[in-house]
């Protein structure tokens, strides 16, 4: 599936949860599944700046994609990255540089965070696009 057609996907889930108690629960149920964090990870290179709670996030570059190990001590938080993870783990750079995150705006999730995790979510992005343009310089 594309970057695009996963964002689509989720766009339309949101959509049919209620109100934003249930899209909160849906997002920390993509927290929860969230692969274990390698401990050897938990490292403070890896920690996002500009993130309230901590957040970690690891990557590896294998065959042409990067691959995400990603955690947070926050539930909330840890649904965010899981969601973004959802869209942008296991891609290559050039996928990930040319899909913004437009999704989080149609879902309207940047309307319910407050000002910290709005900011804290956009460093996650910012991290997740800084690899991207690391990895895809290494590619040359």
């Amino acid at each position: 599936m594309s970057i695009k057609e996963i964002q689509k996907e989720i766009v339309e889930e949101f959509q049919y949860l209620p109100d934003w108690e249930e899209k909160y629960s849906e997002i920390i149920r993509l927290g929860r599944k969230l692969p274990a964090y390698p401990e050897e990870f938990r490292d403070e290179k890896y920690k996002v700046k500009g993130c309230q709670s901590q957040v970690w996030l690891h990557p590896e570059f294998k065959e042409g994609k990067i691959l995400f190990d990603a955690d947070s001590d926050a539930m909330i938080v840890k649904g965010l990255i899981g969601l973004l993870m959802r869209v942008y783990n296991n891609r290559t750079p050039n996928e990930i540089l040319d899909n913004p995150p437009d999704f989080l705006q149609e879902i309207g999730i940047d309307n319910h965070l407050s000002p910290t995790r709005k900011n804290g979510l956009g460093a996650m992005m910012k991290q997740i696009q800084m690899y991207a343009v690391a990895f895809k310089s290494m590619e040359k």
